[in-house]
């Protein structure tokens, strides 16, 4: 087994295989500031400024808001029971769907410079 293992980081696919982790770690960071910073921005100004970070559903019936009418973060909320975030859970779809359709476009290109056709 030692000498496979030898074999195997000496062809250099544990050198790829890190490279490529290494590199999807920090494009991961990117997609989520995109998601984060400028996508949800624009998407709550079109909605009528949702903030998607704080949409929840909290599964204890604590309030939601306080006595002035402004919702509590959802961080507070966590404090005092269990939560749905499925505002987070749509940032998160949006992220992969990035990192997806990415991901798509680099398999599609890579493909063409070998001369392979689509299926």
């Amino acid at each position: 087994m030692f000498k496979e293992f030898k074999a195997f980081v000496n062809q250099g696919n544990a050198l790829d295989l890190a490279v490529g982790v290494l590199i999807g770690a920090a494009f991961g960071k990117i997609v989520n500031s995109i998601v984060t910073d400028i996508i949800t921005p624009i998407l709550s100004l079109a909605l009528g400024k949702v903030d998607f970070q704080n949409m929840y559903i909290p599964l204890n019936h604590q309030a939601t808001v306080t006595a002035t009418g402004a919702p509590i973060p959802i961080e507070e909320v966590r404090k005092g029971g269990a939560v749905i975030a499925y505002g987070t859970f749509l940032n998160n779809i949006i992220e992969f769907l990035i990192v997806a359709f990415t991901i798509f476009l680099i398999v599609r290109q890579i493909n063409k410079w070998r001369g392979e056709k689509a299926k």
